[in-house]
């Protein structure tokens, strides 16, 4: 497939709802479908929602804190799990491949940690990929865990080979450079939503790595969050004074965009409302962009930089001898079950 139609979701979620958040997706899901779409793209922890409330409350032992963390958990994602069973499902109806960013809790450890994480769907329905988020930022890091170098991988989808960072990952030069040296050629940068800066990092990445780039950011007013959300005050810190018209105080104005290989914005950015927004994607123009630049390929130098990635999970315990039952891990041996 050399061109197909890309689509960038810029919909607020049923915020902290996960449930009802997934049959949202679905409906965002075969509108894009319907309206050509075989890529779909979210923006980052879009569900159930990004956490806006961080930059206004990050007290240490903040009690109030405490509860809307409890509730973020309660509606995160396992992965595989009912909610990817349900986003699966609406891939393989619709027949397009789906990115979904979304707050991904560990179900083989401590069950404690939430991920901020991208979730690969295939158009068969099939799970064919997980990135979590290498390096949260800022306050970031009251809410997510650290990923690893084993998410770092690009999916080969029937649109092509797709890859994904999620927001400030694009600053990171060596997680940009594991993805351009593995032929990457549709990139989905997530974004809580995306300023200017941010529309600079997206026509790097794909000036830099010659592929597509679509840049889903998120949207989401004060009337998008439930009436009985803990600590609205907290979300004062986000509201942004350009947000539009829309007769609520917005938070995340958007800036969804896609940029071809040479760094030309083919769609966007649309700031101030709540839309889906399509662009055309044509990988034959990427062989041509090649001949210029390739920072993985002829336009590396190895004998000088030797760059390696670790793609080892990180697990935080190992069980050596005895039996599963024993040691309190499951029955069958991988990442929570017993060596040796």
């Amino acid at each position: 497939m050399n061109a197909f139609t890309a689509a960038a979701v810029q919909i607020a979620p049923v915020y902290l709802d996960r449930d009802a958040s997934v049959e949202k997706a679905a409906e965002i899901i075969a509108e894009a479908a319907a309206n050509g779409a075989t890529l779909v793209a979210f923006p980052e922890s879009w569900l159930p929602g990004y956490p806006a409330w961080i930059y206004g409350r990050a007290g240490w032992e903040d009690g109030v804190s405490k509860d809307i963390f409890a509730r973020l958990h309660r509606n995160a994602v396992e992965v595989p799990g009912p909610a990817t069973d349900r986003l699966c499902q609406a891939a393989r109806q619709a027949k397009t491949n789906v990115v979904m960013g979304l707050h991904e809790v560990d179900h083989e450890y401590t069950h404690g940690t939430l991920y901020n994480s991208q979730l690969f769907i295939s158009d068969q329905g099939e799970i064919a990929g997980l990135h979590r988020k290498l390096m949260p930022t800022h306050a970031e890091r009251i809410i997510w865990g650290q990923g690893d170098g084993s998410g770092l991988v690009v999916a080969d989808l029937s649109v092509g080979r797709v890859g994904g960072l999620i927001c400030w990952e694009h600053w990171m030069p060596l997680a940009r450079y594991a993805l351009h040296a593995q032929g990457e050629q549709v990139h989905v940068a997530a974004w809580p939503d995306a300023p200017e800066i941010e529309q600079v990092a997206n026509r790097s990445y794909a000036f830099e790595g010659r592929c597509y780039v679509i840049g889903a950011a998120g949207w989401l007013t004060m009337s998008d969050v439930p009436e009985d959300f803990e600590a609205p005050e907290a979300l004062s810190a986000s509201i942004n004074p350009a947000g539009g018209d829309q007769g609520a105080a917005v938070l995340m104005p958007g800036g969804s965009s896609i940029v071809a290989p040479d760094g030309e914005i083919i769609a966007g950015p649309v700031y101030n409302k709540e839309t889906i927004l399509y662009g055309e994607v044509d990988l034959s123009r990427i062989p041509r962009e090649y001949q210029a630049l390739d920072t993985a390929g002829h336009y590396n130098r190895p004998d000088i930089f030797d760059v390696r990635v670790d793609r080892s999970p990180r697990r935080p315990i190992t069980w050596t001898g005895g039996s599963a039952a024993a040691t309190g891990g499951s029955a069958a041996a991988g990442p929570a079950g017993t060596e040796g």
